[in-house]
C-alpha cells in the first residue's frame, strides 16, 4: 500500500534485529481463536441494503420521550430548549477540539469561563475547571486530589454513593495503592460517616441527592472530616437539584463533583455528558483539567487566557496532575447556553417543578398495594421497595411502553435486599398521564 513507509527489505532487518522469523512469530502468545476470531459475518452488501439494515436495528430502540419515562440513577430526561442545539451546531463550536494554541480561540476561551463561573456559582465554590469527561471520571480525579493535598492513602465512599462513582473511583485509587473503604448501602440515609473517619483518611465522598434520592445534610460529615484533616468531596448528579437545595460549598464541602447532563445536554443511549469539578480557591492547582481566565491584552482590551493546564499533552507530563486527554467542550457549552436561558429565576422554577411531578409520582405509587416509598426526604427521584423483584416487573412494564425506573438487583447485583428496590426520577418532563399510567401498570404487575 503505497501510504506505508517500509518494505519488505526492511521488514526483514526489523525482524532479523529482534530475532523473530516471520511477523506471525510476533502474535504466538495470542490464543488462534482471538487471532483469527470467527464473526460469522454477512457478505457484503449495498450501500442500499446496509442503511435498510442498519435502520430496522435502529427501530428497534425507543426513545425516552415516546411514553412515561421515569429512570434516572445519575442521567435525567429535562426539556432541552430547541436554542441549544441551534448554537452548538454553529460550525465554529461543532468543529472545534481542543486549542492547542488556545489564546487564539478567543471564543472558545470566553464560553469555558462563562461555563467555570456558573458551575462555581452552582456549587457554591471559588473556582471551577473547564469540564471533565463525567461526573464518575470527576469523582475518582477529585480522589486523588485529595490523596495530592493530605499525603494520606484511604478514601472512605458513603453508602448511598452511585455505585458506577464507587467503582471508577476505587480502580484510580486501588491502582496505586491506596485503601477505599465503603459503607454498606444505605437506603435511609442513616449511616455514621463520622464515626469511620481515621487519621489516615485522606478524603469522604458523600452524595446528595444520594443515588436512593435522599436529600443530605454534609454539614455534620464536613465537620467530621475536618476535625481529622480529611476532605470532603460532595458528588451531585442531579444539578438541577441545586436551584432547590443549599449548595455543598454552603454546607462545608471542599471539592464538589457533579454530572452537567441534565442541563442541556441529552440522555443520548449514555453520553457524552459533561463533568463538573469545582473546588477553593487554595487547591486549585491541585485540580485537574485545564482553567480558563480574563486578563487585558496589550491594549487594555478584555481577553481569555488558559490559566492552568496540568494535563498530560504538555512538556512536563510526567508531572501532571491529571492524564485528562481532553474536556467535554461541546456539552460544556449546551450546559452553558441552557443555563444563560434559565438564568436563577428560570433554574428554581425547574427544579420547583421537578420536586412536585416527584410527590405527586410518590404519592401516586404508595397508594399501589405491595408499594413502600422508603425515602422522608428526596427532590426529584425517590427509591420503591416492592413486594416482588424489581427488575421482573420494570420488564413487565416495558413491555407496555413504560419505563418504570432502575431496579436496585442492576446496581447492585450481590447484595439481596436490593432486588425488591425501584428507584424511580420523575422530572418536569412527566406528565399527569404518564403518572397515572405508570400507576396502573404498576399495580398490574403487582
Amino acid at each position: 500500500m503505497r501510504y506505508l513507509p517500509l518494505n519488505d527489505a526492511d521488514r526483514r532487518e526489523m525482524l532479523k534485529t529482534i530475532g523473530a522469523p516471520t511477523i506471525d512469530a510476533l502474535f504466538d502468545d495470542v490464543p488462534d481463536d482471538a487471532l483469527h476470531p470467527s464473526f460469522e459475518l454477512p457478505d457484503h452488501k449495498s450501500e442500499f441494503e446496509v442503511e435498510r439494515m442498519l435502520g430496522a436495528m435502529a427501530a428497534k430502540n425507543r426513545a425516552a420521550g415516546a411514553g412515561p419515562f421515569f429512570i434516572g440513577g445519575g442521567a435525567y430526561k429535562h426539556h432541552i430548549p430547541a436554542t441549544v442545539d441551534h448554537i452548538i451546531q454553529r460550525s465554529e463550536f461543532l468543529t472545534a477540539y481542543t486549542p492547542y494554541q488556545p489564546e487564539i480561540a478567543q471564543g472558545t476561551l470566553q464560553c469555558l469561563f462563562e461555563f467555570q463561573t456558573q458551575v462555581a456559582a452552582l456549587t457554591g465554590m471559588e473556582v471551577a475547571n473547564a469540564s471533565m469527561y463525567d461526573g464518575s471520571t470527576g469523582c475518582g480525579e477529585a480522589a486523588l486530589m485529595a490523596r495530592r493535598i493530605k499525603k494520606r492513602g484511604k478514601a472512605l465512599l458513603s453508602g448511598g454513593l452511585h455505585p458506577h462513582y464507587a467503582a471508577v473511583t476505587r480502580t484510580a485509587l486501588e491502582l496505586i495503592g491506596d485503601h477505599v473503604a465503603q459503607a454498606p448501602i444505605d437506603v435511609n440515609a442513616s449511616e455514621d460517616l463520622a464515626a469511620m473517619i481515621d487519621d489516615e483518611t485522606s478524603c469522604v465522598i458523600v452524595q446528595t441527592p444520594d443515588v436512593f434520592g435522599n436529600v443530605r445534610d454534609l454539614g455534620p460529615v464536613a465537620e467530621a472530616a475536618h476535625e481529622k484533616g480529611a476532605l470532603l468531596i460532595a458528588v451531585v448528579t442531579e444539578m438541577v437539584s441545586l436551584g432547590a437545595l443549599k449548595s455543598p460549598g454552603e454546607m462545608g464541602a471542599d471539592i464538589v463533583v457533579g454530572e452537567g447532563q441534565s442541563i442541556g445536554n441529552a440522555l443520548s443511549f449514555g453520553g457524552p455528558y459533561v463533568g463538573l469539578f469545582a473546588t477553593r480557591q487554595k487547591y486549585m492547582r491541585q485540580m485537574p483539567g485545564r482553567l480558563c481566565g480574563e486578563t487585558v491584552d496589550a491594549e487594555g482590551k478584555r481577553g481569555f487566557v488558559l490559566t492552568l493546564s496540568t494535563r498530560e499533552q504538555h512538556i512536563r507530563r510526567d508531572k501532571a496532575t491529571s492524564n485528562i486527554c481532553t474536556n467535554s467542550g461541546l456539552c460544556a457549552l449546551a450546559f452553558t447556553v441552557h443555563m444563560t436561558l434559565l438564568g436563577e429565576a428560570g433554574l428554581r422554577r425547574l427544579a420547583a417543578l421537578n420536586h412536585e411531578a416527584a410527590c405527586k409520582t410518590a404519592d401516586a405509587l404508595s397508594a399501589v398495594s405491595g408499594v413502600e416509598v422508603l425515602n422522608t426526604s428526596y427532590f426529584n427521584e425517590f427509591t420503591l421497595r416492592l413486594s416482588k423483584n424489581a427488575g421482573e416487573v420494570v420488564d413487565a412494564l416495558a413491555a407496555q411502553d413504560v419505563l418504570a425506573g432502575v431496579p436496585g438487583g442492576r446496581l447492585w447485583p450481590d447484595v439481596p435486599e436490593a432486588e425488591n428496590l425501584l428507584i424511580v426520577a420523575a422530572t418536569e418532563c412527566v406528565t399527569d398521564e404518564d403518572i397515572a399510567t405508570f400507576a396502573a401498570k404498576l399495580r398490574e404487575a403487582i
